[in-house]
């Protein structure tokens, strides 16, 4: 295989990205769509080099892919699972993350710094290997070992045999009802980046390349998304986008929440500017309207709001 046929999806993404630059759910379906050719291309691929999948499988993509809330740049975020716990088996899908990682670079897609990636071991293994990797994070209860299960926890079958996540996932829940984790899971997101003053004013960056800008990933986007996330574990949901995580949950003021959340999403397209992956999580406010500015601490206090619901929901029936 030639590798600029990854290349090409690098072009495909510069040609439909204009169009849908400010609609989240086109946005991220483009993206859905751009993943999906590069899973198509490893497949053939790792299938000339080494034949069929000696066992059904799941790849699996995790982080914003997993909520379906990329913006317009994204890392790689993304898992195998599989069924036969071989020797051959393991090699087998490792080429193949590895492949995958390759392909999604090469498609616009950065490497996750920390490692996230099916052609890392520690993210691609068989379905009794999961088990036992899901018991051993429980069992450990570190912030770091929770922390990997909270990224498993939004993990979203792409490709393959669903039913493999699934069953993980619901392992997943009963194991952290078992050992009492959700107080523990809660601790783990207890602190983001405050967003508004004690005078009423939003917090931005005083110093760096975002200097003037508000980081809306850890002031606004953290608090809806792991209230959303503790949320799903306790009522055993399967959904991982915090949309439907929210609209299936029964809280008080969630069609506030969804609202406010979806708000979020729309101005983080509309305002930051999108040069690479990490600007996509600032906001420069001085290009903010006062009513946009005011609208940006309504979606900040709400997102808190939610937050601190969910933590004395947790505390109390913990």
């Amino acid at each position: 295989m030639n590798d600029n046929t990854y290349s090409a999806i690098a072009e495909y993404r510069r040609f439909h990205m204009k169009p849908v630059v400010h609609d989240h759910f086109k946005l991220n379906e483009l993206h859905d769509n751009m993943i999906k050719q590069v899973l198509e291309i490893s497949l053939k691929e790792v299938l000339a080099r080494y034949g069929p999948p000696p066992s059904t499988f799941s790849f699996f993509v995790m982080g914003s892919a997993g909520r379906f809330e990329q913006s317009v740049w994204s890392d790689q975020d993304h898992g195998i699972v599989y069924l036969d716990p071989t020797t051959e088996a393991k090699a087998y899908f490792l080429s193949l993350g590895k492949e995958i990682s390759k392909g999604l670079y090469q498609a616009g897609y950065p490497y996750c710094d920390g490692g996230v990636m099916s052609g890392n071991p520690f993210w691609c293994k068989s379905h009794s290997e999961w088990e036992k990797q899901i018991k051993n994070w429980a069992l450990e209860a570190s912030w770091e070992s929770l922390r990997y299960l909270l990224i498993f926890i939004d993990g979203r079958s792409f490709y393959g045999k669903h039913q493999l996540l699934e069953q993980l996932k619901t392992f997943v829940y009963q194991t952290v009802q078992t050992e009492q984790l959700l107080s523990r899971m809660s601790n783990n997101t207890l602190h983001f980046k405050k967003g508004i003053g004690v005078l009423g004013q939003l917090l931005v960056e005083t110093h760096g390349v975002h200097t003037g800008s508000l980081n809306i990933k850890e002031t606004a986007l953290f608090p809806y998304v792991n209230a959303a996330r503790l949320l799903a574990v306790k009522e055993n949901l399967q959904e991982t986008s915090t949309l439907l995580r929210l609209d299936k949950l029964q809280i008080h003021d969630k069609d506030l929440y969804t609202n406010m959340f979806l708000k979020l999403l729309n101005y983080r397209l509309l305002f930051a500017s999108h040069t690479d992956y990490d600007s996509g999580h600032y906001l420069p406010v001085d290009n903010l309207t006062k009513e946009q500015k005011n609208e940006m601490k309504d979606i900040i206090k709400n997102g808190v709001t939610l937050h601190q619901t969910v933590r004395k929901l947790i505390e109390k029936e913990g």
